[in-house]
């Protein structure tokens, strides 16, 4: 007879597990993002907590970046404590992440020399231990680096949010690249609903789950983080499926 511990079934059934589970076996906490659609495609209902996680614009462009460091401030919101945000470029805009529910008061701001000075910072923030979230923008990821900052933040219970920014081109082909994330994300920005009155709605994003170890890709249209840093499922998108939305939009035109 065959062993039953050795089906494929059984093995990734442990795989799966041991994905769930932290330092010593025990379960990892999660921060959900409090909609069903994303939490139910997250193991564990939401983001796990003392991982890695990438979160890139959707395209080349300012506003797409704009949309994912905005994407990356409302996940960090709803953490507690303090928030150290590394940058090689000084242009974090504070008002910007406030609007997002990242108070000014709560972030640790960090200006790095160059690429290896920040994810030495990184690595050393997501050790301290004593940080609601780090994040860190960066141009290029490798697997070396993105395993000490993931073994860094399993130490410390850490989330680690490593926000994907390049000058050029060529570096924009090293988000497709292989590392140790746990889950990696993708921002594009959607026109906003039109308003009964002159205006602007509130913004919206595609938002795609590019990869995520023990669960499956999806993507969804949200409208954009609040003054406390949550999403929300436009009302008419009562499918999660955005791709069908965006389709009948096509179509009427």
């Amino acid at each position: 007879m065959p062993n039953p511990a050795s089906s494929p079934a059984i093995a990734e059934l442990r795989e799966r597990i041991a994905h769930l589970e932290g330092p010593g076996g025990r379960a990892r906490s999660v921060l959900p993002f409090g909609l069903k659609d994303i939490d139910r495609r997250l193991p564990g209902g939401g983001l796990a907590l003392g991982c890695l996680h990438e979160v890139a614009g959707g395209g080349n462009g300012a506003v797409d970046g704009a949309a994912a460091a905005l994407f990356v401030a409302g996940i960090a919101a709803r953490t507690r404590g303090k928030v150290l945000w590394v940058v090689t470029r000084p242009d974090l805009f504070a008002p910007a992440i406030a609007q997002a529910g990242l108070q000014p008061d709560r972030v640790i701001h960090v200006e790095a020399g160059d690429e290896k000075a920040l994810l030495a910072c990184f690595e050393e923030g997501l050790r301290h231990g004593g940080l609601g979230a780090v994040v860190a923008e960066t141009a290029r990821l490798s697997m070396t680096a993105s395993r000490r900052l993931q073994l860094a933040a399993e130490t410390s219970n850490t989330i680690g949010l490593a926000l994907r920014r390049w000058r050029r081109q060529t570096e924009a082909g090293d988000f497709g690249q292989p590392t140790a994330s746990v889950t990696r994300w993708r921002v594009s920005v959607l026109p906003s609903r039109p308003l009964p009155v002159p205006g602007l709605g509130r913004a919206r994003w595609l938002v795609e789950l590019i990869r995520c170890r023990a669960g499956e890709s999806a993507d969804f249209e949200l409208e954009a983080c609040d003054d406390t840093g949550r999403l929300a499922l436009p009302s008419e998108v009562a499918d999660g499926s955005p791709q069908k939305e965006i389709g009948r939009r096509i179509a009427s035109r």
